[in-house]
């Protein structure tokens, strides 16, 4: 599901809860646990569960959509595509399971989160965290497929179901400067018109054969980026696997 064609708060905040939802399978554990048995004893997919942002490592002002679901194993890949990574629609770029549709991951886990209160017409922070696992050697082959989907589609437009046409541009950086495995990819989209796009981030940090990836979906003139979730992400993952 397409989350860019939302035009209210209230509408907005119903079509990311259902798309995370039909994307991600409910898991018995919950993401609010924060005991843990020794690395060692623990089945690898739960390991890798384990790395996953719990509430209390979440930013001041964001919860975990625990109601709708909880932490997600997936067993990857839910849906997929004969399409790869690098030659995908740009149109799925704002959608929020194309890694695991396109970059086949051997497993993957995920949570949502939101904002808890919402203050005039700010559209808050909506998204969701997941740890996409590779087999060795891989990880780093679909970190370095995103930059080229980037350039290739910088610039393109889409037809929504509703059939109105947006107006869409790409932009990649480092989400890190002192890393070289870390990207933002951002997509701003604008419908005609409309002089205030929407921007949907989705975050990238590679850790070995496991890319953390934090996506946060629509909003306009958003008062924080994906990187305010995407740093705490990556400290919740090496405090589950150190050692």
């Amino acid at each position: 599901m397409d989350l860019r064609g939302n035009r209210t708060v209230r509408a907005h905040h119903v079509a990311v809860a259902a798309a995370i939802a039909t994307v991600l399978a409910t898991s018995a554990c919950s993401a609010g646990s924060s005991v843990r048995p020794p690395a060692a004893s623990v089945p690898l997919r739960d390991r890798l569960r384990d790395g996953l942002l719990t509430q209390d490592r979440l930013p001041h002002g964001l919860k975990l959509m625990t109601e709708q679901i909880d932490s997600t194993t997936t067993g990857a890949p839910h849906t997929l595509s004969t399409v790869p990574l690098a030659s995908m629609p740009c149109s799925q770029l704002a959608v929020s399971s194309f890694m695991t549709a396109h970059a086949h991951p051997v497993e993957d886990v995920a949570v949502a989160m939101e904002q808890e209160h919402i203050v005039g017409d700010d559209y808050g922070w909506f998204g969701q965290e997941s740890l996409d696992r590779y087999a060795p050697g891989r990880a780093a082959a679909v970190m370095a497929a995103v930059p080229g989907v980037a350039q290739r589609c910088t610039a393109y437009t889409d037809t929504l179901v509703d059939g109105s046409r947006t107006h869409n541009t790409v932009s990649v950086t480092r989400a890190d400067e002192r890393a070289d495995d870390t990207l933002v990819l951002r997509v701003a989209s604008t419908f005609s018109g409309d002089t205030d796009p929407f921007i949907t981030e989705t975050g990238f940090v590679r850790e070995g054969d496991v890319i953390i990836v934090v996506q946060k979906m629509v909003a306009r003139k958003p008062k924080s980026g994906v990187e305010t979730v995407l740093s705490p992400a990556v400290a919740a993952y090496r405090a589950a696997t150190a050692g």
